[in-house]
């Protein structure tokens, strides 16, 4: 007997993830921020905004991402790179308020070589790490478990974004 490993709520966005024209981390910002959650757009910057991956390598995996679309970091200005680095920072403190990992990945992959998922247009990963998080399924399987789902998750960030913002008013 096979056993199973059920995460259905990843299935709409593997099948969509080729069908969608043009660029996320364009378009998704250009939306009507009451459309923040269906887009996963956790916090929205001056230069740059906070999004959930949507195939995370751990709980609560997020990006930063300049709104300028650009491969190239010497297209950045230094507002931009500030505030991406701000932006950073705000998203270690909001995971560690919201999950209490161990330790952090950060990391840009600039190319498709580099395995960049969305090569044209820049992006940070902010990834939670715990201690023995890493287990035989991506060694054996090259599936990743995850334990709550993106909505669930959303919720817990946008809980503690709420509490970083009382905080510094």
């Amino acid at each position: 007997m096979t056993d199973q490993l059920w995460a259905t709520w990843r299935l709409k966005y593997i099948e969509s993830a080729d069908q969608i024209p043009g660029c996320i981390f364009c378009d998704f910002p250009a939306r009507d921020a009451a459309q923040d959650r269906e887009t996963l757009i956790l916090h929205r910057g001056e230069y740059a905004f906070i999004i959930l991956n949507a195939y995370p390598y751990s709980n609560g995996h997020l990006m930063v991402v300049p709104y300028r679309h650009t491969a190239s970091l010497s297209d950045l200005d230094d507002k931009t790179l500030l505030e991406v680095m701000q932006l950073t920072r705000l998203c270690v403190s909001l995971l560690k308020a919201a999950f209490n990992p161990d330790g952090f990945n950060l990391g840009v992959n600039m190319g498709k070589v580099a395995g960049a998922g969305i090569a044209d247009h820049l992006h940070w990963h902010i990834v939670p790490r715990w201690n023995g998080d890493t287990n035989f399924m991506p060694v054996l399987a090259d599936v990743r478990v995850i334990p709550e789902s993106l909505s669930v998750v959303y919720d817990r960030l946008t809980h503690a974004l709420k509490g970083q913002t009382e905080m510094t008013t």
